[in-house]
């Protein structure tokens, strides 16, 4: 199958399009495919070959953007089987086959139904197919080609990121880059000129200028001044065709802006100031600004004020505010206009952050001098002193003076000037003052140990302009007078003990004075001189104001006396000197050996283990209240107590168990033991007392003769006889248990019930050295030694 094309871009090109096709036709690749022929070849014969089928292919190529009215012819299909007889049928298959391309059928004719963009596609890939109309076979094998859409200059270039806005320093070099601009055309850049793309600037000279291939925009000028100009709008355009005549173009707005750079040193607008101040300003406030300009912005244009020379250098200073760039002028110290009238400043002005590459444009600094006038106000009274401090004496009489202040009229008509108190506060009201002299007098008679310092405000003001007032404050001081007299510190609690031995001391003491130092510093302690002299204690001056308090005698008994008294008279060395009478309480108490007290009551032997008053008495309760259960209990368990034989049926071996408890040695309710202690002693014979006996027992003289006459084992015999023929016992065993003491002993009872009318004439005071175990023993037996000796 042959494959055949005619399509051009425009008359013009025909020949091209021809040539194109011939060269494609011999170069792409095509196969031409005809019948069999034989080749002679000299000395050969004819050789005859069966016929080979095969395809005859090629490209086609269709124009983008066909206009016209009727289908754009592609190309043509044709079979080496066709015989032009209309027998062979052409099958077209494949993108955009049937609905973008047709095929004639029959001659094999392709035609573009539709007008193509190759920017959306670029080409369609197709197979086709000759077959037998007859029969429907495949008269060749299907193959594939391709249809390429052909570019035409139908898209304009465009600045994609566009428009720009961009800075660059002011006083650039020329030649300096400030962008890069770049725009994409959308034809293929393989095919002709369509997409090649040339930069020119349509607005922005002679200020900048572009580079027709790369887009680069660079300054074109030497020294560009921001402050000249610093806002350029500059339009780059692009257009293709390397920029011929008809060929597509699009443009973009770049907008350069200047930067600035610290090449305009500060300039003040004028070298001579002139600025008013009254002397009435105060210290620190603001009195002026001055400024220098600088046509810089940012920081730049920051700028340091300074006072380099002039007069009023040490009573002005100047500042800097860092957001209108202005020298403020402050006072530093008060001006007076009757002492100097007029200053002068040299001030300067000068950049911060300097740029070296311009330092040839300096200096970047500028001087001007300001002249500052004072100003004479009509001023307020001026005292003499900043502050007053005066003294007056306590009890003083109402009316007496404190003291004196002084003010005058610092202007040059020199005004009386009038005094008064500001009574503000109640301490004012205390205190009058003269108002023509400025004496301060007392109102009230005061005390300093109540209060000893006084504060008040005295003002003074023009007798012919009351409006003007100064204030200057007084301190007053109350001096002290020896009008307390002393007493003791504090109350003493002071404490002998029993074993103390003659000039122990036994307590310091000390005084205090509400006067001052001066008046009473030194105390001296004696003893009432009107009383008799006193047996028990004694006082020691220390000379040191305290005083130490002795004991005159050996031994102090509680018992005899728990509690002296000691008159004492304390006085001070104020002029007059002043006294007073104290009486010390002194209570004798008992002390361990090395001086500490063990107690000072009676009542302290309880209350030494720790526990209180209350705690005592809750004790008691608690014994009370067991003992009267414990009684109630054994009376109700004796009223129900059951007889020892149940019933008489009940004939059983038993052993009678009693759970009586003795009363001891004194207890002779429960049962006789006098037959027990000695057999001798005993007077008459005992019989049981839960049952009633029904035989006679024996007589006294009997019982008497029969024990005087035998020892405890027959006693014992004749007890048990008297049991087994006692016919009131019960049946049954019954369990009987003797003791038996014994004769008295020639060493007497160890018993502790009758030692206390026991007197004896021995000395127990070796006690005390026995130890700490044996205190309380010592303690009581010396109390019992004390009251036999009393």
């Amino acid at each position: 199958m042959r494959i055949t094309s005619t399509s051009c871009i425009c008359p013009v090109l025909v020949c091209l399009c021809f040539v194109q096709r011939c060269y494609g036709a011999a170069h792409h690749g095509s196969i031409k495919v005809t019948r069999n022929q034989t080749k002679h070849i000299e000395g050969e014969t004819e050789v005859h070959h069966r016929p080979k089928r095969g395809w005859v292919w090629n490209q086609f190529f269709v124009l983008e953007e066909h206009m016209g009215p009727d289908p754009q012819y592609v190309g043509k299909l044709h079979s080496n089987s066709d015989k032009g007889d209309g027998s062979v049928k052409y099958i077209l298959t494949g993108e955009g086959a049937g609905t973008i391309f047709i095929i004639d059928d029959t001659t094999g004719d392709i035609h573009s139904t539709k007008s193509l963009d190759r920017e959306q596609k670029t080409h369609y890939v197709l197979h086709a197919q000759a077959i037998d109309r007859r029969t429907n076979k495949p008269l060749e094998p299907e193959s594939e080609f391709i249809i390429k859409v052909q570019d035409i200059n139908d898209n304009a270039p465009k600045f994609t990121d566009g428009p720009y806005i961009v800075t660059v320093p002011e006083m650039s070099e020329m030649g300096t880059s400030v962008l890069q601009v770049t725009a994409t055309d959308a034809d293929d850049p393989t095919y002709g000129n369509s997409a090649r793309v040339v930069y020119s600037i349509l607005q922005g000279q002679p200020y900048f200028s572009v580079d027709p291939k790369t887009g680069v925009i660079r300054t074109a000028l030497h020294n560009m001044d921001r402050e000249a100009r610093e806002h350029y709008s500059v339009v780059i355009q692009a257009k293709d065709m390397a920029g011929q005549v008809g060929g597509l173009s699009g443009s973009t707005t770049v907008n350069i802006t200047l930067t600035d750079v610290n090449d305009n040193p500060p300039r003040f607008p004028q070298k001579h100031y002139q600025l008013y101040v009254p002397e009435s300003a105060q210290v620190g406030s603001a009195v002026g600004k001055i400024k220098a300009n600088d046509a810089d912005t940012g920081s730049n244009a920051d700028m340091k004020y300074t006072i380099i020379n002039g007069d009023g250098s040490g009573v002005f200073s100047i500042s800097t505010d860092k957001e209108t760039r202005e020298g403020i002028v402050s006072l530093k110290k008060p001006l007076n206009y009757e002492k100097k009238k007029s200053y002068t400043l040299n001030i300067e002005g000068a950049n911060t952050h300097l740029d070296f590459r311009f330092s040839h444009l300096g200096p970047f600094k500028d001087v001007t001098m300001l002249k500052i006038i004072v100003g004479d106000v009509d001023e307020p009274p001026l005292f003499t002193m900043p502050s007053y401090v005066m003294e007056v004496y306590e009890n003083a009489k109402i009316g007496t003076p404190v003291g004196t202040v002084t003010a005058q009229d610092p202007d040059t008509a020199n005004s009386l000037v009038r005094y008064f108190i500001d009574h503000n506060t109640e301490e004012d009201r205390y205190f009058t003052i003269d108002a023509s002299t400025g004496t301060i007098k007392t109102a009230k008679i005061f005390d300093r140990e109540e209060t000893p310092w006084y504060n008040i405000t005295v003002a003074a003001s023009e007798i012919d302009n009351p409006a003007l007032v100064s204030q200057v404050p007084v301190g007053i001081r109350i001096l002290d007078v020896n009008d307390n007299p002393p007493e003791l510190a504090r109350d003493y609690d002071v404490v002998v003990c029993e074993n103390a031995k003659p000039g122990q001391v036994i307590q310091t003491i000390t005084a205090t004075d509400k006067d001052n130092s001066a008046n009473g510093a030194r105390f001296h302690f004696s003893l009432d001189e009107g009383l008799s002299l006193n047996p028990n204690f004694t006082l020691r001056n220390n000379e040191d104001n305290t005083a130490s308090i002795l004991t005159r005698r050996r031994r102090y008994s509680r018992t005899t006396q728990d509690t002296y008294y000691l008159p004492l008279l304390i006085s001070d060395g104020g002029v007059p000197p002043l006294s007073s009478s104290s009486t010390l309480t002194i209570r004798v108490c008992a002390c361990e050996r090395d001086g500490r007290v063990r107690t000072c009551h009676a009542e302290a032997f309880l209350s030494s283990a720790g526990l209180s008053t209350g705690a005592l008495i809750a004790i008691l309760l608690c014994v009370v209240i067991l003992l009267a259960i414990v009684v109630l209990f054994i009376t109700l368990r004796r009223s129900k107590k059951e007889p020892l034989i149940i019933s008489e049926e009940d004939v059983r071996e038993n052993v009678v168990t009693y759970d009586d408890e003795g009363g001891g040695e004194e207890d002779t309710e429960a049962f006789d033991i006098t037959a027990l202690r000695n057999p001798s002693a005993a007077e008459e014979l005992k019989y049981r007392r839960d049952v009633r006996p029904e035989v006679k027992p024996l007589s006294r003289h009997h019982l008497s003769s029969s024990l005087d006459s035998i020892d405890v084992q027959e006693f014992i015999k004749q007890r048990l006889a008297e049991a087994d023929l006692d016919p009131s016992v019960p049946p049954y065993d019954s369990l009987q248990t003797y003791a038996y003491e014994g004769q008295r002993s020639e060493a007497g009872s160890i018993s502790s019930l009758d030692s206390a009318t026991t007197h004896s004439d021995q000395d127990y005071n070796y006690l005390g050295d026995w130890g700490p175990e044996f205190k309380k023993l010592a303690e009581l037996y010396g109390e019992i030694e004390s009251e036999r000796t009393t």
